[in-house]
């Protein structure tokens, strides 16, 4: 049963890896390919690899959560992780898929706070699901770095 609940924590943070790749992969050649970029760009090829080990950390996390023993509900904890999903795949629809690298600002602050949310609430059921989101966290506020820079810079 453990197995399958693992398995299905990482299949669920990659649900949102996929919807949000279906902006992002016809993209890149073409409008990502053609915007000026700030200075601290990676190369293409680092993003995938850093967001399959995010992703995959991430399911982690929701696994030691939904498997912890607390006996206080973790529907906010839950909540939070949901939100902190749909607003990771709507920023790569909104920056990709409508070319909105202003309206994509908005929507990583807002990913930026429910990732927080999920951070202190899993730390109620599992301390190491806190710390495994800390990764995530940090990748996200130099993803908004990436994402002001282009929005100034184009």
């Amino acid at each position: 049963m453990k197995a399958v609940k693992l398995i299905a924590s990482i299949v669920i943070s990659f649900v949102a890896g996929a919807v949000g790749s279906l902006a992002t992969i016809s993209n890149i050649p073409t409008w990502y390919a053609e915007l000026e970029k700030p200075l601290l760009n990676p190369p293409n090829f680092v993003f995938g690899p850093v967001w399959t080990m995010l992703y995959l950390l991430m399911g982690v996390a929701l696994y030691l959560v939904w498997t912890s023993k607390a006996a206080k509900s973790k529907a906010v904890a839950y909540a939070a992780f949901v939100a902190q999903l749909v607003l990771n795949a709507l920023w790569s629809l909104v920056f990709f898929g409508l070319h909105s690298p202003e309206l994509g600002i908005l929507v990583i602050i807002l990913l930026i706070g429910a990732i927080v949310a999920t951070m202190v609430t899993f730390y109620r059921f599992s301390k190491p699901a806190a710390y495994l989101l800390i990764p995530y966290l940090l990748w996200v506020c130099f993803a908004t770095y990436l994402t002001i820079g282009i929005a100034v810079l184009n």
